[in-house]
């Protein structure tokens, strides 16, 4: 598959960064693609971008994906539009740094339900669309944070723990039903993600393009295989 003509696809969290750049790739391959996300201004920037990427048409929706009726009601509403669903991108996260005795339960929860709860919650909502439509293809956007814990990374770590094994069991789960699920790990990633400047290590981090770049490539990939989990790093991160 070259293109991705008469394919539609979802990007949760892409209103910026990662999710931004992979709903800017699938439309310039020609895909109909809708971006969900939390913030009403950003998501009609996005819109706006994202209109002239390429031959495919974008939606943009206003979902809280750790509420299953915001998720449930923009997947059916894309469905709707478009006819189906072929691809879903959960690339939606948030981050809080901190450590755990000094975490509140408000925070834990907040990434927790965002990061692993979130991604439930799509995937239920999305399947039996992907099995309508005869298959298709789930992509979660994990972290090396899922497997390198750290200092203050107490829930953002275990989160993306828990979204690695998810996925590998999602994975055994819908294979027989033409469905493929792969996640993507990235490491330093030039991106505003929870408060960062964007250009900081924009010389040595990896791009949001590159990201979109390995989700692009996953989703060409021969379906004989199946890449499961991709990590993505620096090639020459600061010594």
């Amino acid at each position: 598959m070259h293109t991705f003509t008469g394919r539609t696809a979802i990007v949760t969290g892409g209103s910026r960064g990662i999710g931004f750049a992979i709903a800017r790739a699938l439309l310039a391959e020609g895909a109909q693609v809708t971006i969900t996300g939390l913030d009403d201004g950003h998501l009609s920037s996005a819109r706006r971008r994202l209109e002239g990427a390429g031959p495919g048409s974008v939606e943009a929706l206003r979902a809280d994906v750790r509420k299953y009726d915001d998720v449930r009601q923009a997947i059916d509403a894309t469905v709707a539009r478009f006819g189906g669903l072929d691809f879903l991108v959960n690339n939606a996260g948030v981050g809080v740094f901190t450590h755990a005795a000094e975490m509140t339960p408000e925070q834990w929860s907040r990434v927790i339900d965002t990061n692993l709860t979130g991604v439930f919650y799509a995937c239920h909502a999305a399947i039996p669309h992907l099995r309508r439509r005869g298959g298709g293809f789930i992509i979660n956007i994990s972290s090396l944070a899922g497997k390198n814990a750290f200092v203050g990374g107490s829930a953002y770590c275990a989160s993306k723990s828990g979204l690695n094994a998810f996925s590998e069991a999602l994975m055994q789960e819908v294979r027989y039903d033409n469905i493929r699920v792969s996640y993507v790990m990235p490491g330093s990633v030039a991106t505003g993600f929870s408060g960062n400047d964007e250009t900081s290590g924009a010389d040595w981090k990896v791009s949001s393009d590159e990201v979109a770049e390995v989700v692009l490539n996953l989703l060409r990939h021969n379906p004989r295989s199946l890449p499961s989990r991709v990590e993505l790093r620096p090639s020459k991160p600061r010594k």
